[in-house]
C-alpha cells in the first residue's frame, strides 16, 4: 500500500517536472521571440528616428565597371556611377550642363584668369567620419598632378595650389585655362580623404556624397547605401543596386516584370518596347554625344583634299540620316553640341546637293579617286550602308564598306589605316581634337589651330564661348569631318520611381533625389 502511494507521488512529481520544463522552454521561446521583435522594432524605430529610408531601388545598366578606381584611364563607367553619389567634386553641373557649386560653394577668378579662389563648404565629413577641409582639396589636386591621373592635362599649367585656411583653396596658373572649372566638375575635381591611408580604390570608395559603397562585384553589380552623415539634402532611398545587363531583351523583361526599377541609359529598342507597358515610363534627355562621319585627313588619304571633303559633305544627306535615327536629338553640322560652350547651328553649311557634289568631283580624273573606303563596327552598319549608297550616286569607280570587329576597328583607327568611318565623340570641349594634327583625324589646318589657341587664351566664359564658336565654324567650313547628329539618351523607369535625372546620364547620374513609393 505504501509502495503504491509512493509510486503515485513519484509519478506526480515527474509529471509536474515535465510540465515545469515544458513551461520554462515555452517561456524561453516566447522571450526569445519577443526579444527579437523588440530588437527589430528598436532597429526600425531607430532608423525612423534618424530618418534612414527603408526603400531600395534596382537599376539596370550595360557597362558595369571592372574597377571603381576613377583615377585611371578607361574608368568612365565608374565615374558615371560614383560622382555625385559617393564622391563629390569641387564644381558640379546641372541637367543643362551648366556649372554649379559643388564642394566649393563659391569661387572667384581674377581678371587675368590666372588665380582661382574657392570657398569650401564647412562642416563636411567623409563617410568614414574624417573631416573634409581645404587640405584634402589641395592633397587631391596635387595627387592628380604628381600621379598623373587620367586627363590631368585638363588642369592646365598650374604654378601652385595652396590653402590659406581650412575653407579656402587657391589655384594659381601660369597661363589662362578657360576649361579649368569644367575639369574640376569631373574626375579631377573629386576630393579624396588625405587621411584614408592605403585605400582600396578599385573595390571601395571613401567619399562625402549622399551614398556609400556597400558591395561591389566587378562587371556584375554595385550597391550604394544611404549615408546618414551627408552634409547636404539626405538621400530619399536606403539603397541603390546597379546590376549588369548585357542583353537588351533580358533587360526589357526585367523592367516589365519589376525586377528592375530603372534602366539608364538604355537603347532605343528597350525604350520603344517599354512604351507599351502601363507600369513603365520612358523619358528622353539631351547629351553631348556627337555622331559623325569622320574623315582621315592624313596626307596619304583621299580626304586630305579639301574639295573632296566638301563634295562628300554635299553627297551625304546628314539631315535625312539624323531624322531616321531613333537616338537622334537633331542634325548637328559642327563639332560642338547644343549643351557645350560655343554652339552654333552649322547644319546649313553643306546642304544635301547631288549636282554640286558632281560638279566638285568633276575636276578630278577617275584614276585620282579609285575608290572610297568606309570602315565601321556593327553598331553603325545601317548608317554606313546609307552613306555608301548616297556616295555611289556619283560616278566613282567603287565604294568599299567594311564592317569589322571592335578589336580590329580599334587597331585600324590607331594605325591610321582607314579613310572614312562613323564614330561618336562624347565630352564637353572635345572639339579641340580637330586642332591637333597628331589626333586620329590627322587634320592639319593653321587657321583652325590659331582659332583654337585664341579660345584657350580667353579669360572669361563668354569670351571663350564666342571664340569656340569661331573655331567651330572654321573647322566645319573646311569640312574636317561631317557631323551628323547629336545623340539623345533614354531612361525607362517604373511609375513608382521619381526624382531621377534624364539628361547627361551617359556621363553622370546624380541620384540623391531618387525616390520610390
Amino acid at each position: 500500500m505504501r509502495s503504491e502511494q509512493h509510486r503515485k507521488q513519484y509519478n506526480g512529481l515527474v509529471s509536474w517536472g515535465v510540465f515545469l520544463g515544458v513551461a520554462l522552454a515555452l517561456g524561453a521561446l516566447v522571450w526569445a521571440g519577443w526579444s527579437v521583435l523588440i530588437q527589430h522594432r528598436s532597429i526600425s524605430l531607430s532608423a525612423l528616428m534618424h530618418g534612414t529610408p527603408q526603400s531600395s531601388v534596382t537599376i539596370g545598366i550595360d557597362d558595369m565597371p571592372q574597377s571603381l578606381d576613377i583615377r585611371s584611364a578607361g574608368s568612365s563607367s565608374a565615374e558615371r556611377l560614383l560622382i555625385d553619389n559617393v564622391y563629390e567634386t569641387l564644381i558640379t553641373v546641372d541637367q543643362q550642363n551648366q556649372l554649379k557649386p559643388g564642394l566649393a560653394t563659391v569661387w572667384k577668378v581674377s581678371d587675368n584668369a590666372l588665380k582661382y579662389t574657392f570657398t569650401i563648404a564647412p562642416s563636411v565629413t567623409f563617410s568614414n567620419g574624417h573631416t573634409l577641409d581645404s587640405s584634402d582639396v589641395v592633397w587631391s589636386l596635387q595627387q592628380a598632378i604628381t600621379q598623373k591621373y587620367a586627363g590631368v592635362d585638363a588642369l592646365g599649367d598650374t604654378q601652385s595650389i595652396t590653402n590659406p585656411d581650412s575653407t579656402t583653396v587657391v589655384i594659381t596658373l601660369a597661363k589662362p585655362n578657360p576649361t579649368l572649372l569644367r575639369a574640376l566638375s569631373g574626375r579631377l575635381g573629386i576630393v579624396y580623404d588625405s587621411e584614408a591611408g592605403n585605400a582600396d580604390y578599385a573595390n571601395s570608395a571613401v567619399g562625402s556624397g549622399p551614398f556609400t559603397v556597400s558591395a561591389f562585384k566587378a562587371a556584375q553589380s554595385l550597391t550604394l547605401q544611404y549615408n546618414g552623415s551627408y552634409h547636404g539634402a539626405k538621400a530619399k532611398v536606403g539603397s541603390i543596386t546597379f546590376n549588369q545587363y548585357s542583353d537588351e531583351n533580358t533587360l526589357a523583361k526585367a523592367l516589365a516584370d519589376g525586377t528592375v526599377d530603372l534602366a539608364m541609359p538604355t537603347t532605343a529598342t528597350v525604350a520603344s518596347a517599354a512604351k507599351e507597358k502601363q507600369n513603365l515610363k520612358v523619358s528622353e534627355g539631351a547629351t553631348t554625344d556627337k555622331v559623325l562621319l569622320a574623315f582621315n585627313n592624313s596626307t596619304d588619304s583621299l580626304m586630305s583634299d579639301e574639295q573632296i571633303r566638301k563634295a562628300m559633305r554635299h553627297l551625304v544627306d546628314a539631315s535625312s540620316i539624323a531624322s531616321s535615327q531613333p537616338d537622334s536629338a537633331g542634325a548637328l553640322g559642327g563639332p560642338i553640341s547644343p549643351l557645350e560652350p560655343g554652339y552654333e547651328d552649322l547644319t546649313g553649311l553643306f546642304p544635301y546637293d547631288l549636282n554640286q557634289a558632281r560638279t566638285m568631283l568633276g575636276y578630278f580624273a577617275p584614276q585620282f579617286i579609285p575608290s572610297v573606303d568606309i570602315v565601321v563596327t556593327e553598331q553603325y552598319r545601317s548608317i554606313a550602308e546609307t552613306i555608301a549608297q548616297q556616295i555611289s550616286q556619283v560616278s566613282l569607280p567603287k565604294v568599299n564598306l567594311e564592317v569589322v570587329s571592335d578589336e580590329d576597328y580599334a587597331k585600324r583607327i590607331q594605325d591610321g589605316s582607314w579613310e572614312l568611318t562613323i564614330m561618336s565623340m562624347n565630352g564637353t570641349d572635345d572639339a579641340g581634337t580637330f586642332a591637333d594634327p597628331s589626333s586620329l583625324f590627322h587634320y592639319d589646318h593653321s587657321e583652325a589651330e590659331q582659332a583654337y589657341a585664341s579660345a584657350r587664351e580667353a579669360t572669361n566664359d563668354q569670351d571663350y564661348a564666342e571664340r569656340m564658336k569661331a573655331y567651330a565654324k572654321v573647322v566645319s567650313e573646311d569640312a574636317a569631318s561631317d557631323w551628323l547628329y547629336t545623340r539623345k539618351c533614354f531612361t525607362v523607369a517604373s511609375t513608382k520611381v521619381s526624382g531621377y535625372p534624364t539628361s547627361l546620364i551617359d556621363t553622370r547620374m546624380p541620384l540623391g533625389a531618387l525616390d520610390k513609393q
